[in-house]
């Protein structure tokens, strides 16, 4: 597990602790469907090699647009399977577009989905508003019991959640409901791949064989 992957998971594990009045531990496992996801890489649908590539692009990308741009975008990106997400705000519709062929250039990015609004800097008000609605809606996403929570990653801007990941129609579906029903999303946006059941299968942790008595 890479550095930034454990602290990723602290950090949502902090979140939902304080989405339930504290009832998680940080150092307690999560329980999905009867499960104990001791780790949440067992149920990351991507190969490690692509977790390290996006966290790569992540980290490229914001370098290259606060060289080019400074601080006058705010702009969050986010990959996953090496498709980029881009949310936050710039002052006009050149920089949208620049900060688009910026990310572009960025090693191993295969798509680009550029909801960047021209508007004025979000307020910190609204980013920690958002960022509550995006532990909202990972712990409603963990309470249901038909959904793998960590195949779902869960961005706000602005009251708009967004949710990536690579997914089942039954489970964009399912999750779509969840987090429309959320208190405090205006708008929900999916950015998901859709894999088939039979992928899906393919994709689970093979359960480790049962031990015969002779």
């Amino acid at each position: 597990m890479t550095m930034k992957f454990a602290t990723q998971k602290l950090l949502t594990l902090m979140v939902l602790s304080a989405s339930l009045g504290g009832t998680l531990s940080a150092c307690a496992p999560i329980i999905v469907g009867g499960a104990v996801m001791g780790s949440l890489m067992a149920t990351d649908r991507r190969t490690t090699g692509t977790q390290i590539e996006d966290e790569g692009i992540e980290l490229h990308a914001s370098s290259r647009i606060r060289e080019n741009l400074g601080d006058r975008v705010h702009v969050s990106v986010t990959s996953y399977n090496r498709q980029v997400l881009l949310t936050g705000e710039v002052p006009n519709a050149q920089d949208k577009q620049l900060v688009e062929q910026v990310v572009s250039r960025v090693e191993n990015v295969r798509a680009i989905v550029n909801e960047l609004a021209v508007l004025g800097h979000s307020t910190l008000t609204q980013r920690s508003s958002d960022a509550l609605v995006t532990g909202k809606v990972k712990a409603a996403l963990i309470d249901a019991k038909d959904l793998y929570a960590n195949a779902f990653k869960v961005v706000t801007e602005r009251g708009t959640t967004y949710l990536m990941g690579r997914v089942t129609r039954r489970e964009a579906n399912r999750a779509t409901d969840i987090a429309r029903s959320t208190g405090g999303v205006q708008k929900v946006v999916r950015v998901l791949e859709i894999i088939s059941e039979e992928e899906l299968q393919n994709l689970l942790p093979k359960p480790a064989p049962v031990e015969t008595k002779k």
